[in-house]
């Protein structure tokens, strides 16, 4: 197992490492420049489209603000929490600003990849609609790039029983026990009771969910950071000063603070960005293809909405929670840090709203992560495979909650890696046919 877990490790190091880094940030400085920043330029456009989009567009499955939903519900999640004071902690305040860069190039990204699904979609017998990297791959770029679709497939549904599955369904068990006092146990049953009864309606149910869901949630935990925010007004200025200046120059270490260089601001705040938001790893357009719209543009400016709430706000107020409060440098790493920021600001209160926060992000993303792997699954195996798959999926969540996952957690972070080398290909490959639809969308519907 030793052997096993640092195999893995160094294969993590390596799909983790400066060239998967630049080849995301490149992919997307690449399309934004392509689109000709039109995804910063259009934002106030794609939430018109996202309100217009509460009703029926097109044909499809759920309605463009439910796809959204779903999306989101499953990229909010413990990256919003965990992830960002896990950036602070080894990269220092300046991989708030990296995270901040992987975010404005992800939205481009974002919007590429829905627009490509919903472009490349299919109808199975069933009459659902089907589409992400597997499909534009295979329908865009033509057989001989099928090994590459199936490759997406395999790693997609391998980690959703990781990350989407285990790891969230860990993480509400032990701030359910650290909050409450619950056992494991009774957590990981509740979830996968819970969830279950949601998947038995399938990506409709979920959408309903979702769409009910997470704007309370983030509602909620926006609400915690901003009053600790308006709580330590003095402290916001200097936070900025910490964020810009470490961007671009070393950290040293203090207080329980180890120090950290340029280069790791930088490694950790994109790798941190792309956990958080999933901008390339290719996950997100699964839930855009079943939109229901007649335009691809249309759902892509919707869907590059989820990478701006997701890190440019939520994660945001977490890593300015963490800055101002002062605990920042204490040691402490995690969800604990965040705890900790929290229950500084508001005693009593703050270590109950990440607890909630946490738990509530953490089943979301089990819903938006079981339609992912369901779809990689339906690809690999046809229909047939769809009933033993939410099966499996709701079984899995109590043993999840129980187990030591830091192999787990090793394995599915080095499975979203190997997720996105072939999306992000099929992205520059069809990045012609994106830069087309947009240009002919808005010569049609300036706006």
């Amino acid at each position: 197992m030793e052997l096993i877990t640092s195999w893995v490790n160094t294969l993590n190091g390596i799909v983790w490492g400066p060239p998967m880094l630049v080849l995301i940030l490149g992919v997307g400085f690449f399309l934004m420049m392509g689109l000709r920043l039109m995804p910063l330029a259009k934002l106030g456009f794609g939430f018109r489209m996202l309100w217009r989009g509460r009703v029926k567009q097109g044909e499809g499955d759920i309605p463009s603000y439910q796809a959204l939903m779903t999306a989101l519900s499953a990229t909010v999640g413990t990256g919003n929490i965990a992830g960002v004071a896990t950036a602070l902690f080894l990269g220092g305040p300046g991989a708030l600003f990296w995270m901040w860069c992987t975010a404005l190039v992800g939205m481009a990204t974002k919007y590429a990849e829905a627009v490509l699904a919903v472009h490349y979609r299919e109808v199975d017998a069933k009459g659902n609609h089907l589409g992400g990297p597997m499909y534009y791959i295979k329908l865009g770029l033509g057989k001989k790039w099928l090994w590459m679709a199936t490759a997406f497939a395999l790693f997609g549904l391998l980690a959703g029983f990781g990350i989407g599955n285990t790891v969230q369904a860990n993480s509400v068990a032990h701030a359910a026990a650290d909050a409450f006092g619950l056992p494991l146990w009774v957590s990981g049953a509740a979830m996968a009771v819970f969830a279950g009864l949601v998947l038995i309606g399938g990506i409709k149910r979920i959408g309903e969910v979702s769409a009910a869901l997470v704007p309370l949630m983030a509602i909620i935990y926006l609400l915690g950071g901003l009053f600790v925010l308006a709580t330590h007004l003095d402290q916001i200025g200097p936070a900025f000063n910490l964020i810009f200046t470490h961007a671009f120059t070393p950290i040293a270490a203090t207080g329980g603070f180890a120090g950290a260089t340029v280069a790791a601001a930088i490694q950790f705040g994109v790798a941190r960005g792309v956990f958080s938001n999933e901008a390339g790893l290719g996950s997100a357009p699964i839930a855009h293809a079943a939109a229901q719209t007649s335009d691809p543009v249309a759902q892509g400016t919707v869907a590059m909405l989820g990478t701006f709430i997701d890190t440019l706000v939520i994660c945001t107020i977490t890593g300015l929670v963490i800055l101002v409060s002062g605990v920042w440098d204490s040691g402490v790493t995690g969800a604990a840090l965040s705890t900790s920021a929290f229950e500084q600001a508001m005693p009593g209160f703050g270590a109950y709203i990440v607890a909630i926060g946490l738990m509530l992000f953490a089943y979301t993303t089990t819903l938006g992560w079981s339609v992912y792997s369901e779809r990689c699954a339906e690809y690999l195996f046809g229909e047939r495979i769809i009933v033993p798959f939410r099966v499996i999926w709701v079984l899995v969540l109590p043993l999840g909650a129980i187990a030591q996952l830091d192999f787990v957690w090793l394995v599915a972070d080095t499975l979203n890696a190997l997720m996105a080398i072939p999306n992000l290909v099929a992205l520059l490959m069809l990045s012609p046919v994106v830069f087309q639809l947009t240009r002919e969308y808005f010569v049609r519907k300036p706006a």
